[in-house]
């Protein structure tokens, strides 16, 4: 599933194209993706204005003039493209094809500035919904989900102050979109390993006492920002299905230091150890069992 560098850079490819125009016309050829799409769906949207298009955790929001936001989550494959008169806006440089089939182009945004903006999806794990502004903070897809990872929230008193007391595995906490929202298996693996931690260790030693926060928590805090920073600057990381909205492969899977590179000597300076894999909770997990403690 992309995680919140690749949505982040859907998003900003998107943004260009959507923002500030209207949905002249809209087609939506078939009644469900993973789930329904909302009843009045297309008459809901022609005729309205984005206004903006943000981003929560995983989903992409568009506020529309009228007070509703569109709320759309990419799923396992689902992506978007632009074009423009038949042709792709930047095509940019494929180094393998993505989905064009017809029967797998399940909903068509035609804006007023020209652009198409097409959904495609062969798994059909991805879903549209509308929602009134007003009521998203308290809508089921939202209301547990904790803070935004690249917001200033996020630093080593918050870490130390939530994970206070959980005897629950350092990486399971990380991926609890109840206390961090948007963090996925990659780019935790990642942020660990940067700050070498291990995945094994009890998220409660990361606070000292009362909650107060311990050096480690900060270095997470700092490790987890730039390693989210990194990937988005670097157009996310493109594994298996993701793809940046020109239809270009993101590039920050060129600079993993563990993930999917088990057996692989440690990259760390001076450390003698081998990227090792195990399973936490039917996930993957890379790290170095020699640096990170």
């Amino acid at each position: 599933m992309p995680e919140l560098p690749e949505v982040e850079t859907v998003r900003r490819g998107l943004e260009p194209h959507m923002t500030g125009a209207t949905f002249a016309a809209v087609e939506q050829r078939r009644p469900d993706l993973r789930f329904p799409f909302p009843e009045r769906f297309v008459e809901r949207l022609e005729g309205r204005q984005l206004v903006g298009l943000g981003r929560r955790a995983k989903y992409l929001v568009g506020d529309l003039d009228d007070g509703t936001t569109l709320v759309m989550h990419l799923g396992m494959s689902g992506s978007f493209r632009i074009e423009r008169d038949g042709e792709e806006a930047t095509p940019g440089v494929f180094q393998y094809d993505r989905s064009k089939a017809a029967a797998h182009d399940h909903v068509t945004f035609k804006m007023s500035n020209g652009a198409r903006i097409i959904y495609n999806d062969p798994r059909r794990f991805g879903f549209m919904q509308l929602i009134a502004r007003s009521e998203l903070a308290a809508h089921p897809y939202f209301a547990e989900m904790g803070i935004e990872p690249l917001g200033n929230e996020l630093d080593g008193a918050h870490i130390a102050a939530i994970f206070a007391g959980k005897k629950t595995p350092l990486k399971a906490a990380l991926l609890d979109q109840r206390l961090i929202a948007g963090l996925g298996n990659i780019y935790v693996s990642e942020a660990l390993h940067r700050s070498g931690l291990s995945p094994r260790r009890a998220a409660g030693t990361l606070a000292k006492n009362k909650g107060l926060t311990a050096g480690k928590a900060d270095l997470l805090a700092v490790s987890i920002r730039d390693v989210l920073m990194e990937a988005v600057a670097a157009g996310g990381s493109s594994l298996r299905d993701h793809r940046q909205t020109d239809g270009t492969l993101g590039y920050f899977q060129h600079s993993f230091r563990v993930y999917d590179r088990e057996g692989i000597p440690c990259p760390t300076p001076k450390c003698t150890g081998t990227i090792q894999r195990i399973v936490q909770s039917c996930r993957s997990t890379f790290f170095c069992g020699k640096c990170q403690r």
